[in-house]
């Protein structure tokens, strides 16, 4: 795909494709320069083209788009929070991008309401690159006004999610979309991240997945509200029917939630719509629920508390990697680790107080 390609369905309204840092560059020499109030004015009216390219500074990793996107957030805070956060994730094949597709029309065409999703793509530990291909079986949210997706690669962050994909929340929620779908990239051991970000949290698997379930991080399972026995359909319609049982046994061995939600199984299809209106209800039921008994807002103050420590712990680390000293010292204390002249933690403690010292000395 050529530079233009790329830069033209990133600005495409409803299905932004974030760019490479040269290409955001190329694109803000032929884009006139808007202020944070200009873009929080265009959010705040819902204007899909200023959103993307507002989520496209908050990714960038230049200091002037960083300081921007700084101020868009706190200008748009205000108006965010009125959301429900779901976070689904899944066994691979297990059609969670169908699922979400599935939700999305209900939503939409049954409910009037708009959907955002942010679908985070696993990064290539080689090449960096994604595919960023699940707009893809997102036809109907793709073509729709009310709908926004924003396929994001997740650069090596763990937990199933990209580094911002908080701030892409709050934006979201500014521009009006009552339903936030956050699609992670799948069942890990660190999948367990994307908790942290959303209210409702859906493990999507399918039948005869007997094995993979057994497979499953326990903790995965702890977290999730709803185990959601997808492809349940034709002749797949009664094994979909047993492994929804089996989910249903499996939850009845975890720990009851703080929440006091006692998690469910449940079946549907996201080719034939079954199943969907009442996965949906069971999540406005969990909002009802927790809202009610406190533990909903006690869940989203968490969630800026621990905002606001990753992003302090990632502020330390660029001001550790950044600094000259550490940088000097670190390419000879790693040819040491390697040639097994020092341990791995001994370097690292070293290059701590060699920062800490120097910090010392600053003040």
């Amino acid at each position: 795909m050529t530079d233009a390609k790329v830069s033209a369905l990133h600005e495409k309204p409803g299905c932004a494709i974030p760019a490479p840092p040269t290409d955001a560059r190329c694109a803000a020499k032929h884009k006139p320069i808007l202020s944070a109030t200009q873009f929080t004015e265009g959010i705040l009216k819902g204007d899909r083209s200023l959103l993307a390219r507002a989520i496209t500074l908050i990714e960038s990793s230049r200091p002037a788009d960083r300081q921007i996107a700084g101020q868009i957030i706190e200008k748009c805070l205000p108006a965010s929070g009125n959301s429900i956060r779901v976070g689904i994730t899944g066994v691979p094949g297990a059609g969670k991008s169908s699922l979400i597709e599935a939700l999305g029309k209900y939503l939409i065409t049954e409910c009037g309401e708009k959907v955002a999703v942010l679908a985070i793509d696993p990064s290539s530990q080689i090449s960096g690159g994604s595919i960023l291909g699940d707009k893809t079986r997102m036809a109907f949210l793709a073509s729709s006004d009310r709908a926004f997706i924003r396929p994001t690669p997740s650069r090596g962050t763990r937990g199933g999610v990209a580094e911002h994909t908080r701030e892409a929340i709050v934006l979201c929620e500014a521009a009006g979309y009552q339903n936030i779908l956050v699609e992670t990239v799948g069942v890990g051991q660190s999948e367990a991240a994307v908790r942290d970000l959303v209210d409702f949290f859906l493990l999507v698997t399918l039948a005869g997945a007997g094995d993979e379930l057994q497979g499953i991080k326990r903790g995965v399972m702890e977290m999730a509200d709803v185990v959601a026995v997808n492809k349940a359909d034709g002749q797949n319609l009664r094994a979909a029917e047993r492994a929804r049982t089996e989910a249903q046994n499996a939850l009845h061995f975890l720990p009851l939630s703080p929440s006091r939600w006692v998690p469910r199984a449940m079946a549907c299809s996201a080719q034939t719509g079954s199943g969907v209106a009442e996965l949906w209800s069971c999540v406005l039921e969990y909002a009802t629920s927790t809202k009610a008994n406190g533990w909903f807002e006690r869940r989203r103050r968490e969630e800026a508390r621990h905002s606001m420590r990753e992003t302090l712990e990632q502020g330390l680390m660029q001001l550790f990697s950044s600094d000259s000293a550490v940088q000097t010292r670190l390419a000879e204390l790693e040819e040491q680790v390697l040639a097994g002249q020092i341990s791995a933690p001994a370097a690292a403690r070293h290059l701590l107080a060699l920062f800490a010292s120097k910090a010392a000395t600053r003040t």
